[in-house]
Formats: structure tokens, sequence, C-alpha cells
């Protein structure tokens, strides 16, 4: 019975004792100024993120009993830890003394999980963070820290349900991409679905594609996206067949438009909602940025498997960027998966943003999906099934970009069904000064020059490789402009771009050619060899009523090799030869007569005549040498006349000076026989009769007139020229394939063959030996009948 009584006050005596404990304990942590910690509180966390931390505002730790709790649990009341004015040191060389700041941080700490090692933070609550990032030139930044690592796993594990905040602020500055923004976040009143903001950044994108494109442009994309959209459905509801035909089960939540993305893939996870605003102003590249956007909670980034919402829609210069979709693992930018529209003036203003070189359009505006692995040999992203317009043209098709070294590729086909002709303008600088000026080009075309003076940006060639298709299947176009079709290949390859081939539709034919421009190295080095087959005459006249009965094709070739960075400069230093020849062909009589000026025979094929006359051949044969077009043969043989064309073009000058000599077969009354003449510019030319010539007969007509009126007709009279050209000859000389010098160098001077007439340059040509008198071999033959 002592025994029983002596544990008894022992015991008694223990929970007292544990009481006065837990009192004193209660009172020091009532009574205690927590501020004596900050210095403590201070040195732990600088040593641990290897930056200075202070505290320097009050430390207060208070006791609050959890709302959340139910039972006796939410009797046990919750430490509640708070600081004010927190500062974050910035590295040294940085332009702003902190990286952040903070007015307070308040979280509370569940009391009872701390018994089991494990500290479980419902919220942390935020007050007017402020964060600023900067980067150097040299790759330095101050937003990796230097975290002490400890070398025994640590008993404690973290558990942090909830980030809040009010509005924060973060500033940013990258001396690489030449950025310095600035940015307001904040949450959300309430949590939005991605189904919601996939609409509303739809409405918002299609008014946009009206402000470049036009409203008309705008339906019509709408419509193309539309089309698209149906065929993506198609291919989700196949995918979701097939899955439940392989006894997957289907997930509800995942086909909601409210809260997930399904496509041709299948459906995919369900996405949280929307739970952070954000806007943003500044320069990036020297530019003017603005924008606004959404992500989702904070806390969402640590979920790796579940998709992170994003969007954004961002203003840079005269280029809009709308995004709508979700990150994978967003802490380590494992893959993404969006929607995507881009509006612009010219796809070429994307290379200062993407790094991604594009011709120079007229303004567009595009959507599409654009998915991507982020991966340590190399990201790929692909803008997949996207749809857009440039200018007045639709445009289609995929491309992927693979980040490989040492440069990146672009890969892809692009299809066009129906294409603006004059939308192809700008990728060469053919468009209007009113168009340059619109899409930021400072130079404008001389009013003098036709062929475009606008410089190729070569230093931007070396910054990617290409390797795009692109189809034009119907070309809407001038009436007179015979071009129905396009197709080419374009390779980019270490600064050097090719197209192979660059091919039209022209006339019935095809005129394909290859070209590789060398841009590694200045001045710029070109090399095009061109092929015209099977070009049928009167297509290649569609409005000229006369050559419509017309028969036979035109064939040639050219090749030529040029130094100059833009296409007016290329024609000037271009060397080498062009080619064409006729056969088996009719054209209109009444074109021969008004050639030959026979006044007489013009009336009468006007009145009553429809013959046509039988083309023996024709041929034209160029030497190009520093730009200019030397004839060494340029003939037309018919059954009633012979024309022969001598001469130069100058393509740096753009100048003509070519004379025409026509001599008829058979007798010819009323004949004005005289050369005519084709000069001026290519933007200004003249056409006319050799006023000398024609004088000197008419002279001639009036002095015999006074002495018979009779005689006066002598001169007017044309007598037969009987002497055709000698065909198979020349069409096997013409048969030569043309040939080039390397860049840079001249092409070797030809004399004219000896069998063309002395007006032509034959008589007068140096002393060469003539071409020999070859028959067009099978081989040859085949080049432009079988081509």
């Amino acid at each position: 019975m002592v025994q029983g009584r002596k544990i008894g006050k022992i015991v008694a005596w223990f929970f007292g004792i544990l009481a006065l404990l837990v009192a004193v304990l209660v009172v020091v942590f009532l009574t205690f100024d927590w501020n004596r910690a900050r210095p403590w509180v201070d040195d732990k966390v600088s040593q641990a993120i290897g930056r200075q931390f202070h505290i320097t505002g009050d430390l207060k730790l208070g006791w609050q009993r959890p709302v959340t709790e139910t039972g006796w649990k939410r009797w046990v009341p919750w430490p509640r830890f708070t600081a004010q004015k927190i500062t974050v040191a910035n590295p040294e060389w940085a332009k702003q003394p902190y990286f952040a700041t903070l007015d307070e941080i308040n979280f509370q700490v569940a009391l009872l999980p701390l018994l089991a090692h494990d500290i479980v933070i419902p919220s942390i609550n935020l007050v007017n963070p402020a964060v600023d990032l900067e980067r150097l030139k040299d790759n330095r930044n101050n937003w990796t820290f230097k975290f002490k690592q400890s070398t025994e796993p640590s008993t404690w594990n973290l558990r942090l349900h909830d980030i809040a905040f009010a509005k924060g602020n973060i500033a940013y500055a990258d001396e690489v991409t030449k950025a310095d923004m600035q940015a307001v976040v904040d949450t959300l009143g309430q949590a939005v679905p991605i189904g919601e903001v996939m609409k509303q950044q739809e409405e918002a994108s299609r008014k946009s594609s009206a402000e470049m494109v036009g409203k008309s442009g705008a339906q019509k994309l709408d419509k193309q996206a539309t089309a698209a959209a149906a065929s993506e459905a198609s291919a989700a509801s196949a995918a979701s067949a097939a899955a439940a035909a392989s006894g997957e089960k289907a997930n509800p939540a995942s086909t909601s438009a409210a809260n997930s993305i399904t496509t041709k893939e299948g459906p995919k996870p369900p996405v949280p909602p929307y739970g952070i605003g954000w806007t943003l102003k500044g320069t990036y590249n020297k530019t003017a940025v603005s924008g606004e956007g959404k992500v989702g909670g904070v806390l969402a980034v640590q979920d790796a498997a579940r998709p992170f919402p994003v969007q954004a829609d961002v203003r840079i210069g005269d280029t809009h960027i709308a995004l709508v979709g979700t990150v994978t693992d967003p802490a380590h930018l494992a893959a993404l998966d969006l929607r995507l529209w881009l509006q612009g003036v010219s796809m070429a203003h994307l290379y200062p943003i993407t790094g991604v070189t594009l011709p120079e359009t007229p303004p567009y505006a595009t959507e599409g999906r654009l998915v991507g692995q982020f991966r340590k040999e190399g990201s790929v992203f692909k803008y997949e099934n996207f749809t857009g317009r440039v200018g007045g043209s639709d445009i289609n098709g995929s491309l992927v970009y693979a980040g490989r070294k040492p440069r990146p590729l672009l890969s892809g086909e692009l299809v066009s069904r129906l294409l603006q002709f004059s939308d192809l303008a700008p990728i060469i600088g053919a468009d209007s000064n009113a168009s340059k000026a619109k899409r930021g080009e400072e130079k404008k075309q001389p009013s003098s020059k036709a062929l475009p003076t606008e410089e190729f940006k070569t230093d931007r060639w070396k910054a990617i490789d290409t390797d795009v298709k692109f189809t034009g299947r119907r070309i809407i176009k001038d009436p007179d402009l015979p071009i129905t079709d396009l197709y080419t290949h374009v390779i980019m390859k270490d600064g050097v771009l090719s197209l192979e081939p660059l091919k039209f539709g022209v006339a019935g034919g095809s005129l394909a050619s290859n070209i590789h421009l060398d841009g590694s190295a200045m001045p710029l080095k070109g090399r095009i060899s061109t092929q015209a087959r099977h070009l049928k005459l009167k297509q290649l006249f569609p409005n000229v009523k006369t050559m419509q009965s017309a028969l036979g094709e035109v064939n040639g070739d050219a090749a030529l090799s040029a130094t100059g960075n833009s296409p007016a400069a290329l024609a000037a230093t271009s060397n080498g030869e062009v080619k064409a020849l006729i056969t088996d062909g009719t054209v209109s009589r009444l074109y021969m007569e008004a050639a030959g000026l026979n006044v007489a025979n013009v009336v009468y094929e006007k009145l009553w005549g429809k013959r046509d006359v039988k083309i023996n051949c024709a041929a034209a044969d160029f030497v190009v040498t520093d730009g200019v077009l030397d004839s060494r043969v340029f003939a037309l043989d018919t059954d009633d006349a012979v024309i022969n064309v001598d001469g130069t073009i100058d393509l740096k000058t753009e100048a003509m000076d070519l004379g025409i000599h026509p001599h008829t077969k058979g007798l010819r009354i009323f004949s004005l026989r005289s050369p005519l003449y084709v000069k001026g510019t290519f933007k200004d030319p003249h056409v006319g009769v050799s006023a000398g010539a024609l004088a000197v007969r008419g002279a001639a007509a009036v002095g015999l007139g006074l002495i018979n009126p009779f005689a006066a007709l002598i001169p007017l009279i044309a007598p037969s020229n009987n002497k055709p050209l000698p065909c198979q000859q020349m069409l096997a000389d013409i048969r030569t394939a043309p040939n080039a010098p390397p860049a840079g160098q001249q092409q070797k001077a030809k004399a004219a063959p000896s069998y063309m007439p002395a007006d032509q340059g034959g008589a007068s040509a140096p002393k060469a030996a003539a071409p020999k008198a070859l028959s067009p071999t099978p081989a040859s033959a085949a080049q432009y009948k079988g081509s």
C-alpha cells in the first residue's frame, strides 16, 4: 500500500513538472522576442543558398487552431511563423542589389506530423514579392544558386500544399538576347479551365488575323482552320476507337473541352486550371514587347506527370504570337503541346525572335499545333498541320525544327492550293516600295530599275539548315502571264542556298531551274541552270488573238554564273550562255507580213487572209559576258520570210539595243522593208522602224516620182530573197548544251557562225572556226522532244 502511494506521488510529480515545463515553454514562446533569432536564421539560410539572406523586419511566432482539421485535432494549435522585409542578395556583378525582396512571408506548420519527421505546410503566403533576373554576355546569370549539399540524407520530409501571393513583380535583363522586360504576376480571382481560355484566344486571334490579312483573308483562314480541325477530330475519333478496340478504358474527364485537349493521338490527361495571370512589357532585341497570359498554380509545377497549363498573347514589334496548351514537367521542360497562332508583317521578322531563317513575305496569319520534346542531344519541335494566309494566298503543311549541331535543321512540306503570284515578289525584293516600307526595308527600289536591288540577308543563311518542299498547285496571276503552277525544293546548308529545282508550269510546258547561291563568303557566288521544255507558242501569248492559231513549241537552255548580293547585282555580273529553239510550228501570216513591213499584204491579210505560215526553224543563241547578252544566232525562218536579229541586251544598265532585219521570200508590192529596232530599257522599251533606211527608200521613191510616177513604186517593191537559213545546221548548233564559267570569271568570246548573213554579224565576225554542221543526234533530239 505504501509502495503504491509512492508510485502515485511520483506520477503526480511527473505530470506536474511536465505541465509546468509546457507552461514555461508556452510562456517562453509567447513572450520570447524572436527578433533575437534573426541573425541565426539569416546565417543558416545564407549558408544554404550561397547568397546573403536578411530579415530586416519583425520575426514572429504565433499560435492558431487549424480550421481545416476535425475532431480533437482541431484543438491542437499550430505555430504560425511570420517574417517581414526579406531580401536575397544578388552576385556582385549584377546591376541590382537584390535578387528577391518580400514585404512579408507567413505560414503555418502542422504540429503533430513533426513527431514523424514530416514538415507539413498547408500554405505559404507571399506579400508583394519582387524578383530580378539578369544574364551577362558571358552567360553568367543570377538565378543559378549554389545550394549547400548535405553529406547525409535528411530525415525530414517537406510537404507544401499551396503557395499564395499578392501582386508580384519580375524584372528580366539579358545581354545575350538583348532583352529588358518587366512582368507583373497575380493570382486569378478564380480557377479558369483550359477549354474556356482556348475559346477566348481563338476569338482574339481571329480578330488579330483580320488586322494582318484583312477580313476576307481571315474568313478564308477560318474556313481552312475549320476544315483542318474536322480532319483532326476525325483522326482523334479514329484513335479513340482504336483504343476502345484494344480494350483501353476511356477517361471521361480527358475528353471534356473544359479541362483537356483531344488530339489525333487520342485524349490527353486532365489539365489543371489556370491559377496565375501575368502581364509583360519591355524590349527584346531592341524591339518593343507587350503581352499577357496565364499559367497553372505554383505547385502544379511539381507534378511532372501532369500537364501544366500555359497561355500567352504577346506582340513583339509587328509580330503577334499567341498560344494555349500544356507543358509537361515544366520544372525541366520535358515537352510541350500547344495551339499556336502567328501573325505578322513578314515571316522574315520571326528570325530575331526564333532564330529561324524565313523569307520576306506579305502580311501573314497562321494557326496550328506546336508539339515538342526537349532533349539534351537536341530538342525537336513540330508545327504540324498548320494552315494560314500569306497575302492573298493560302498555305498549309508541317514544319519540323531539330536542334542539332552545328546548326539546327528546319524541314517539312508546304502546299498552297491557290497562290497569288504577286505574293512571291517580296522573296526576291520585287515588291513595291510601299510594300518594302511596310515590312521595314529601308532601301527603296530605284524607279529606273526593273531587276530587284534589295540585298539577300546572307548572314542569316549560316544560322540554320533548311530542307523544305513547296508546291503551288494553282497560280493566280496577270492574264498575260502564262504561268500555271509552281514547285520548289529549298535546301540551305553551310550558308549555301539551293533551289533544286525551281519549276514553273508555263504555257503548257515547264520552266525548271537549278539555282545555287553560295552566301558563305562575300561576295555571294551564284550558279543557275535553266531548262525550258515544250512551251506552246499560242499559250505564251494567251491574249494575242492572232497567235491563237500558232503551233509549235519553244525549248531552251541557259547556264549562268555570277557574283553579287542581289538579283540585280547577279544579273549585272552574269557569264554564260542562253539558247532557245522552235521547230515544226506555224505562225500567223499577218505577223510575218507586219514584221517585213509589207503594207499591201498586211492590208490584204487583215481584210481577207487567215492563212498561217509554217515555221521552218527559229533559234536564239546568246553569249553572256559581264551581264551583256550578245546574240551569236537570233533568227526565224518561215515559208514567207527570214528574220534576223542582232545586237545586245545589257543586264547591268537594263538597256536593249537590238536590230531586226526582215528578208521576204517572194515578190512584195508596197513593202517598206526596212530594219526595225528595239531600244530603251526594260522598264521603258521602244520599238520602231530604222528611220535612216526608211528615209533613203522614201527619198528614192520621191526622186523617181519626179521622172516617172510609176517609177516611184520601184523602191517599194521587195524582191524575192530565196536564201533560207540552214536550219539543220543551226538547230544542231543550238542543241549543244550551254555552259558557264566559274562564278567571277568571264565567258569566253564566241564568233557568230559563218552561215549567218552579214547584217547578223556572220560576215564581219572574227575569223574563227565555224561550228560543224552536225545533224541532231538521237541524244540531242531527246534533250528537247523527250524531256
